[in-house]
């Protein structure tokens, strides 16, 4: 099958994920649902990350998620910063 660069699409963006997630204790969200979450760049996010503001899930090489219980604390903290 050849398709065209055009037509590829990296992850899942033709299948966001409902922002309602986040109410699911259990719940592992994609980098777009906390951004979309804590109105921050992805980039902040992992800058978060980094500074060991935010935990991760490493699902793989290329596969990062966050558990919805930890992006409603982080943004909960925030409130209190």
């Amino acid at each position: 099958m050849n398709t065209s660069s055009s037509q590829k699409t990296r992850g899942n963006d033709h299948n966001p994920q409902p922002l309602h997630v986040l109410q699911l204790e259990e719940a592992l969200l994609r980098i777009k649902t906390v951004a979309q979450a804590t109105g921050l760049s992805s980039a902040t996010i992992y800058r978060k990350v980094a500074a060991g503001e935010l935990a991760v899930v490493k699902m793989g090489k290329r596969c990062t998620r966050f558990r919805a219980a930890d992006v409603r604390k982080f943004i909960q903290a925030q409130g209190r910063a």
